[in-house]
């Protein structure tokens, strides 16, 4: 992994961490709100990858799931250019909810 891509792999986990603790922040989990919740962290993240300037297209996905006691199980698997592309997965929790959510930035040059 090139160190730009390291670069982009910190600034990501930052950037999803932010956005969903100013989406989701201390608020218990509501099925009601799943929907937009997962539709403003996505957008969000993208605005801010986005903003960083990095010569990458941006893939976001976002799962929110209660806590309940059950599994939850996500994976991924891409075929590109190792050495210039890559992704991150973010793990959020708070006490009633888990938030994943995943990022596949391909270099556009």
């Amino acid at each position: 992994m090139s160190a730009k891509l390291c670069d982009i792999c910190d600034v990501c986990t930052f950037s999803v961490n932010l956005c969903i603790e100013n989406v989701v922040g201390g608020g218990d989990y509501s099925q009601s709100q799943v929907n937009k919740w997962t539709a403003n962290i996505v957008e969000r993240c993208l605005t801010q990858l986005v903003k960083q300037g990095k010569p990458y297209k941006y893939i976001v996905t976002c799962a929110v799931m209660q806590k309940t006691g059950a599994g939850l199980h996500t994976a991924n698997s891409c075929y590109w250019d190792t050495a210039m592309d890559g992704s991150c997965t973010v793990r959020w929790e708070n006490r009633t909810m888990y938030c994943v959510v995943s990022v596949f930035a391909v270099a556009t040059a």
